[in-house]
């Protein structure tokens, strides 16, 4: 007897109870009731929240939540709560900034916190006299754009600023205006979106074009979050650790290869803050790959350099579109949990604390890499998930793991042969 093939097409789904939902994805899947009672473990986030926040929940993802010891940032104390699976990135942060602590820890800075919203005109007669007449209504264009949002006129943003440009594309020139919003501590899209499909229409009238997209750019580069810090020589173990250091950041600089696992590791450190707190991992990364790429090639977002005294300096530059208000910054109590340990009041100053995570992060693969390599660095900690993959429980994680690192061979089948002799 043949059984039906399962259907995705799972009609009502959406209207259904997490359970019921839950219940016909087990039937579909073929979950066992072990599989199936983990699921419904919601852990410690609100059912009826997690039910809100997107569709069709079915249950939760608990990503481990560390914290980041050793971080003065602006001559401020703070502890770093980070959200991350992956093993060595909250250690990393700590030690680069234990080792930085003594010479001042991380000075940081930003641009503001404009946002931008982009309007896209096509087949637009004469592209460049409609870009001035579009020019010519900024007055009307910042009363339509300010009255989307009174509140956050009122709380010091709104409309600053327009730039109207014309792109050539494969299918002709296109006529692509910029709104620039200082959206304050939002994050800023449901804002800038409002903005733009309010005047999408105006602009066709305006110029006899049509509007397609209307919708915010991730390239925040009127968002910008610097830090800097210095690490001595004697702090770091010595001269050859810096002059490895500033050649493997002039691999990155020159390599597009090597700048994507470089920029990769910073953003190890910056998306494990973002995720914490609620923010938009995705558009912070779509951002700083795309400022990576800003000079026609795609490179490092960090500099280092030797000082004048012979020290490590380094420096970051990232956009970073984050906020305190709106979304699961504010309905996740875990992200409202994480922004009380910051003890952050705003989104600016979020920023700042997250590009200093990134450069922190930077260093330590650097070091790393440069000194004892990558993997002995992550050995360790690697060795322990491992241990656990083939069986360990309780003590015996650390000592299975501690045998693999022994050895130099960190492999599950070594794993549950160390297991099985310790278990006699």
């Amino acid at each position: 007897m043949t059984h039906p093939t399962p259907t995705s097409r799972l009609s009502g789904l959406h209207k259904n109870s997490i359970a019921e939902r839950l219940a016909r994805v087990v039937d579909f899947a073929g979950l066992d009731e072990d599989t199936a009672q983990h699921l419904a473990d919601m852990g410690n986030l609100d059912p009826h929240l997690a039910d809100h926040l997107i569709e069709n929940v079915i249950a939760t993802m608990n990503v481990p939540v560390g914290v980041a010891t050793n971080m003065k940032v602006d001559g401020r104390d703070v502890l770093i709560p980070m959200a991350t699976e992956e093993s060595s990135v909250v250690a990393a942060v700590c030690n680069a900034a234990r080792q930085c602590y003594g010479s001042g820890g991380f000075v940081t800075s930003t641009s503001g916190s404009l946002m931008i919203a982009q309007v896209q005109l096509v087949d637009t007669p004469d592209p460049a006299h409609a870009r001035i007449r579009i020019l010519e209504r900024k007055a009307e264009i910042q009363a339509l754009c300010d009255a989307c949002d009174p509140l956050l006129v009122e709380l010091g943003g709104g409309f600053r600023d327009l730039e109207v440009r014309i792109v050539d594309t494969a299918g002709g020139p296109m006529v692509i205006t910029h709104l620039i919003v200082d959206t304050r501590d939002a994050m800023g899209a449901n804002a800038v979106n409002t903005m733009a499909e309010t005047i999408a229409p105006h602009l066709e009238g305006w110029t006899g074009g049509r509007v397609y997209l209307r919708i915010l750019s991730n390239l925040a580069d009127r968002r910008l979050a610097r830090a800097r810090a210095t690490w001595t020589c004697e702090a770091i173990g010595g001269a050859d650790v810096r002059d490895g250091i500033v050649s493997a950041y002039r691999f990155a600089a020159a390599d597009p290869y090597r700048a994507a696992t470089h920029n990769k590791g910073i953003m190890n450190g910056v998306s494990a803050v973002v995720l914490a707190t609620g923010n938009d991992t995705r558009a912070v990364e779509a951002g700083a790959h795309a400022y990576a790429a800003r000079q026609g090639w795609y490179s490092s977002l960090t500099t280092w350099e030797v000082t004048a005294d012979g020290d490590l300096a380094g420096s970051i530059e990232l956009p970073l579109a984050v906020g305190l208000i709106g979304g699961a910054t504010r309905l996740h109590p875990t992200a409202r949990a994480c922004l009380k340990i910051l003890g952050v009041d705003s989104a600016e100053a979020l920023a700042r604390v997250i590009a200093a995570v990134g450069l922190a992060q930077n260093f330590s693969a650097l070091k790393a890499l440069a000194t004892t390599g990558i993997q002995k660095g992550h050995m360790s900690l690697h060795a322990q998930n491992i241990a656990m993959m083939a069986g360990a429980q309780g003590n015996e994680i650390a000592q299975v793991a501690a045998a693999l690192v022994a050895q130099g061979t960190v492999r599950v089948d070594i794993a549950k042969q160390e297991l099985a002799r310790l278990r006699g």
